[in-house]
């Protein structure tokens, strides 16, 4: 941080400057900015920096050699070249580019051409400069760049400072962001903490009151990562509880069935002795009473069964739960009102079984029922 806030100019990662991000430039502020660049720079970088400047060709020495590149050449000749170079540059069929390039104007055809030329005399030129400079080592040629700077006009600062530095892709901004150096004052990002649940719903309430009393662009945007988690968690949770919702609803509907048909069993079994209650006075409501007695002890014993045992498993489903968690508070438990809520819907679930069944008990003929071996 303290690096990159000495040289506010100067990446410190690259060591690359940094470009201009705000309005356009004047020459003079180009100029400016060249010659303070040039002069930060390294033997090696300002070596390097010389021979980019002397590798490009005067305005008039190019203009030359391309109009003399261009001299004589025809439609025929243009669309040949430009064919053949585009077909090995791109890997695609010459038939494709040469009926795209035929459907270009004289006009745009030739601008075309005469841009690929000048790129061309270009790299020519570079190529030539580095030939003649190999020798020469990197002291004399820094040395050679800090006399001609002295030397150069606004113009050709202005122009150097735009084909030949080479600037850094990020900014003074980003660098200080990156390397967590903010203002408090004119914070990007808030991250606040919630102790409880509660009190991050006190947050969002905080939050969302401020949003109702401001316009759009003052309005604060957060993501609440907790409730984000906390919804996943809960969906994942729904999904699996309508699930076994389901197996248990199953399981409902098929002991129900089952004990609907033992209770049939048993009236079939117990033939003889509904027609001897029926022989010595019982009405029909005596004796569906009593079938339906019994299955609501049954569906009570098995409810109050069914809730003790639970009760006892949670004992040790607690201790597993702690030491797999470390999370001391975590525990399984059935509160007593969804018990008492247990063990009536087993009371009910019996007690429609055995209606069935008792009412049929009920109708038996009571001189047909003490036949009955």
């Amino acid at each position: 941080v303290k690096a990159q806030e000495n040289d506010p100019s100067t990446d410190i990662f690259t060591g690359l400057p940094f470009s201009a991000t705000t309005g356009s430039l004047s020459d003079a502020e180009k100029e400016a900015a060249f010659k303070d660049c040039v002069e930060n720079q390294s033997t090696a970088a300002k070596a390097e920096t010389y021979l980019k400047i002397m590798s490009i060709p005067p305005k008039e020495e190019l203009d030359m050699r391309v109009d003399a590149a261009m001299n004589g050449v025809d439609r025929a000749s243009i669309e040949q070249v430009m064919t053949e170079s585009l077909s090995a540059q791109m890997g695609t069929g010459s038939s494709s580019i040469a009926e795209y390039i035929s459907e270009m104007s004289d006009e745009d055809l030739f601008e075309l051409y005469r841009q690929a030329v000048t790129e061309q005399v270009r790299a020519a030129y570079a190529e030539g400069v580095a030939e003649s400079m190999k020798d020469v080592p990197p002291e004399q040629l820094a040395s050679m760049l800090d006399g001609a700077v002295a030397m150069y006009t606004t113009e050709q600062c202005a122009s150097y400072y735009d084909e030949v530095l080479v600037f850094s892709d990020s900014t003074y901004d980003d660098n200080m962001r990156l390397l967590g150096n903010v203002d408090p004052d004119d914070p990007f990002t808030i991250n606040l903490y919630a102790s409880t649940f509660e009190n991050k719903d006190v947050i969002e309430d905080a939050i969302a009151e401020y949003n109702s009393g401001v316009d759009e662009m003052s309005e604060i945007s957060y993501t609440d990562y907790v409730g984000i988690m906390m919804s996943s968690v809960t969906t994942i949770i729904d999904a699996i509880t309508y699930v076994l919702i389901a197996f248990i609803s199953v399981s409902l509907v098929v002991s129900s069935i089952m004990i609907g048909v033992i209770t049939l069993i048993s009236v079939q079994e117990r033939t003889k002795e509904i027609g001897i209650l029926r022989a010595i006075g019982a009405s029909k409501r005596n004796v569906s009473g009593m079938f339906n007695a019994e299955t609501v002890m049954i569906g009570f014993t098995s409810g109050a069964l069914g809730v003790l045992i639970t009760y006892l498993l949670c004992i040790p489903i607690n201790i597993i739960l702690r030491a797999l968690t470390g999370i001391g508070n975590l525990r399984a438990f059935l509160p007593v009102p969804v018990a008492l809520a247990l063990i009536c819907i087993s009371v009910l679930l019996t007690l429609i079984s055995g209606i069935i069944p008792s009412r049929s008990a009920a109708k038996k003929d009571p001189v047909v029922a003490l036949r009955t071996e």
